[in-house]
């Protein structure tokens, strides 16, 4: 299909996947929430897990168990909170509402658009095959495709090759800090959105993105 981009507009578009692209939480809840079970501890509600889902195992075993890398129970209960993980990596995961809109507008100019996500291949795959994107995605790459993972632009410069794209002409999208500062160090442009998990640090306009969006639809006004 011919690209109908603006001359100087994207010419492809990769995005987070947790918080971004999908609704993760549910099931890195569930998950951190049986490991919980396990030892004796109440579930957390969901909404007080969904802020560190972004954050991978290390922000969730910091809500749910107080541990940070370094405790001789952290590498453990992560390894275990993993294996749960596993069991249902993708039950209750969903597209972020406006998400699947948002990719067929992308299609239909002629623009691919892939995935960079800290989370490993272990996971990673299967849930972009679950979720029907596994032909649509002209690239994934995950966690553990390079040395680095974001911050570093390493994952992003690794998803420019493959596309054999000039990483000035493609966009990153992301809801968290990181997600903008690998792409300003892949020398891409940059945008944060609202809707996604966010954390409990600074707020997306403060981050310096190139725009800052509060719905995915909003996307197609800067492309």
């Amino acid at each position: 299909m011919p690209s109908r981009a603006k001359k100087n507009g994207a010419r492809a578009v990769l995005f987070d996947l947790d918080g971004t692209l999908a609704d993760t939480a549910p099931d890195l809840a569930a998950a951190l929430n049986r490991l919980r079970g396990e030892h004796g501890l109440a579930a957390l509600a969901l909404h007080s897990v969904r802020p560190y889902a972004s954050s991978g195992a290390r922000g969730l075993l910091q809500i749910g168990f107080g541990l940070e890398p370094g405790d001789a129970r952290f590498e453990p209960l992560r390894d275990a909170f993993l294996d749960r993980y596993d069991a249902r990596v993708c039950v209750e995961t969903r597209l972020f509402p406006g998400m699947p809109e948002l990719l067929a507008a992308i299609e239909r100019r002629g623009i691919p658009w892939g995935i960079v996500t800290n989370k490993s291949s272990r996971f990673t795959p299967r849930i972009v095959a679950a979720l029907g994107l596994e032909a649509r995605a002209a690239c994934v790459v995950c966690g553990d495709s390079t040395p680095h993972i974001k911050p570093h632009p390493a994952p992003l410069l690794h998803a420019t090759r493959q596309l054999a794209l000039d990483p000035a002409r493609c966009w990153y999208v992301g809801d968290d800090l990181r997600d903008v500062q690998a792409a300003h160090a892949a020398g891409m442009r940059a945008v944060a959105v609202e809707y996604g998990y966010l954390g409990t640090g600074s707020a997306p306009r403060d981050w310096n993105a190139h725009a800052v969006i509060a719905h995915p639809m909003e996307l197609i006004a800067h492309l």
